[in-house]
């Protein structure tokens, strides 16, 4: 089993109190397993992923634990975490296209960072990386400012990869590109995958179309907590979290007249997770909801690898 996460609770620190952001998320994932982590934003998506490498000033350790390959990671230690950041663990962060240093070439930029983890840069192995995402090689010997958005995102998850983590995480690294550069960026993150430089990785999106062809399991969040979790194909044709049949319903589709099919959004909006509702978090928009809402569903089996946190299902 590459990473195991039971009962994480991570909060935010505000004036008003604490904010609830995950709230006893558990989940596993094997090696060599894309998943796809979807939901509203506000639902504690990219919070799961800096909660596995870095925590910010804000963001406190509650409870639960993270095992990684066998090893628990010390994600309340910044400084322990050390160890692991970028080997063990890497991020791909949500703005890629403002992480690169402005004022060094790509070259001397990633020779850098290389060097502050301890390890030397092998230029035949960088170039071999730029090739699979169809970098010209000629961009090492360039300022940041003289690339294309598309080519900082990619040249990122390049630098992001060279340590070969065993976890790699992509925090909407697709959000601000144009569909055929999105395109690209799937297949280098495939690549990565298959070529063996991560072992497994956590694809955070809203774009649930894009997920089902990049992921082998979606894991859908609402409200800090797991809605559903199961196998790509299970969640995009036979969902059974009315949280997530509203989500896919209300989904344009090409081709599709809408004076036919009138396009739905969800009706309501997600809970304040500073003083988050008992029971169910989704009862006050579900349609289905009943008396047994009030008490809080857990995340049970209903089927192999499918698991959902409903009494209606």
């Amino acid at each position: 089993m590459s990473l195991r996460v039971s009962e994480l609770r991570v909060y935010y620190r505000t004036l008003k109190g604490e904010v609830r952001a995950l709230d006893g998320m558990s989940f596993d994932l094997a090696d060599g397993e894309i998943i796809g982590l979807v939901g509203e934003s506000g639902c504690g998506k990219s919070t799961l992923g800096k909660s596995l490498i870095r925590m910010d000033g804000r963001m406190h350790h509650v409870g639960g634990s993270v095992e990684l390959d066998g090893k628990e990671l010390p994600i309340a230690d910044d400084r322990r975490m050390n160890d692991f950041r970028f080997k063990e663990v890497s991020l791909i962060p949500q703005y890629a296209m403002s992480a690169l240093n402005p004022t060094r070439k790509i070259r001397k930029m990633v020779g850098e960072l290389l060097k502050s983890r301890g390890a030397a840069l092998d230029a035949a192995e960088l170039e071999r990386r730029m090739d699979q995402v169809g970098l010209p090689r000629e961009v090492l010997d360039r300022y940041p400012i003289e690339l294309s958005g598309g080519m900082k995102q990619r040249m990122v998850m390049v630098i992001s990869t060279l340590l070969d983590p065993s976890l790699l995480i992509a925090d909407e690294v697709t959000s601000a590109l144009d569909v055929s550069t999105q395109k690209a960026v799937a297949r280098a993150l495939l690549g990565f995958r298959d070529s063996g430089y991560v072992k497994s990785m956590i694809f955070v999106t809203h774009d649930l179309a894009l997920t089902h062809h990049i992921a082998d399991t979606i894991m859908v969040m609402y409200a800090g907590k797991l809605a559903e979790k199961a196998p790509a194909h299970v969640i995009v044709k036979a969902p059974r979290h009315p949280y997530t049949k509203l989500l896919l319903d209300s989904l344009p589709e090409v081709g599709v007249r809408y004076s036919e099919r009138r396009l739905e959004g969800i009706a309501g909006s997600p809970p304040s997770l500073l003083h988050p509702p008992a029971g169910c978090r989704f009862r006050d928009r579900c349609p289905l909801a009943g008396d047994e809402c009030a008490e809080e569903p857990p995340a049970v089996e209903i089927a192999p690898a499918h698991h959902v946190a409903c009494w209606k299902a």
